[in-house]
């Protein structure tokens, strides 16, 4: 099958032919329809992350399961199926105190001295978070996907996997947003854009959208934000608070940057809670007002949106179908495989407003 492969960081991706082995006990394998661009697989590709070579990067996918492994119980051939990177045990104590999103011991791999999933050539391949969507195929563990209705278009139901899981999940899982409570948003990309949507659907009375880019601006206003603040002409945090009279009960970062989580934490009203949501850079130290404390403000950080994604993707589904979930909108570009280095390039040079997605020949 055709992947595209990354040999080192800092190189382009190289389309080539690789070898899917068979599903394995607790495996399936699916037939790739689409795959979203995510940063996180840029942090991979420039080196901004640690991660075996060569490797297989994409984990934001959709697909027609084709074959499963011995003892799969919750997948079954022709499903079709939503990928996600957090992979859960079910028995740890994250997992059953409801937070499956921290769980550290998923099992997904497998055992040492086993074949590989992927091999190009005698080499074996690394597919990144275990997934690997930036292939023809995938061979993942059925934890590390869930099954949707069959009437949900796959290129959607792609960026239900990593974007939406956490623009929702912050709000929702994370954040908790409440009926009425106003909600400033930095950063306007694919995740900053599911959050305002998740915003507008959790009833939030004022939606500030925050960012540089007037087009991601633009596109922040179709996704639900009832204000809008142009960070390169603009104090931020003067902004927001001007706008809500003192700052907001919620600031999501979706950046990961040192001084706009900074910023996040200084907009707040008192009683106010951050949610980080943006990788910074390995190292980085924050600095914050120790006063704001006595206000009782926090700070928190949010991993993929604290999800349960058995249980939510399936009802983002319902809500899109419903017409309360806004996912056309985040598709900026649909792709061919053999784009996806123009299209990470687009990325580096914030020309794309949301999500490119790949989509595969059927």
């Amino acid at each position: 099958m055709k992947a595209a492969i990354l040999h080192q960081p800092g190189t382009p991706l190289t389309i080539e032919d690789v070898t899917l082995g068979d599903p394995g006990p607790f495996e399936i394998r699916l037939r790739t329809v689409a795959s979203g661009l995510c940063h996180s697989d840029l942090s991979i590709i420039d080196g901004h992350m640690p991660w075996r070579f060569p490797a297989l990067m994409g984990h934001e996918a959709a697909g027609v399961v084709e074959a499963v492994g011995a003892s799969v119980t919750r997948i079954k051939v022709g499903d079709h199926v939503v990928t996600s990177p957090s992979a859960y045990c079910g028995a740890c104590e994250d997992c059953l105190g409801g937070h499956m999103s921290l769980c550290e011991t998923p099992g997904n791999r497998r055992a040492k001295g086993a074949p590989p999933k992927i091999a190009l050539g005698s080499a074996t391949v690394f597919p990144f978070f275990e997934l690997g969507g930036f292939a023809e195929a995938m061979l993942i563990h059925e934890r590390n996907c869930v099954a949707i209705r069959k009437d949900m278009p796959l290129d959607r139901a792609a960026l239900l996997g990593c974007a939406v899981t956490t623009g929702f999940g912050a709000v929702a899982r994370s954040a908790k947003v409440q009926l009425g409570e106003t909600v400033a948003v930095i950063g306007c990309g694919g995740v900053g854009l599911a959050t305002i949507n998740a915003a507008a659907v959790a009833g939030a009375s004022r939606i500030i959208a925050i960012d540089r880019v007037a087009a991601k601006l633009d596109a922040a206003i179709q996704m639900g934000a009832t204000d809008i603040v142009d960070a390169s002409t603009t104090d931020a945090v003067e902004a927001v608070r001007e706008l809500t009279r003192g700052g907001v009960h919620h600031a999501i970062e979706a950046i990961g940057l040192k001084a706009t989580i900074e910023q996040a934490f200084a907009m707040l009203r008192r009683g106010g809670t951050a949610t980080i949501l943006g990788i910074p850079p390995q190292g980085v130290k924050l600095e914050l007002a120790a006063m704001d404390f006595f206000g009782e403000k926090k700070i928190q950080g949010s991993l993929m949106g604290s999800n349960q994604f058995p249980v939510d993707i399936p009802r983002y589904v319902d809500l899109y179908l419903q017409g309360r979930m806004k996912l056309d909108e985040l598709i900026s570009r649909r792709i061919s495989l053999t784009d996806i280095n123009t299209a990470f390039d687009e990325m580096r040079g914030a020309t794309v407003i949301a999500r490119s997605v790949i989509e595969f020949p059927a």
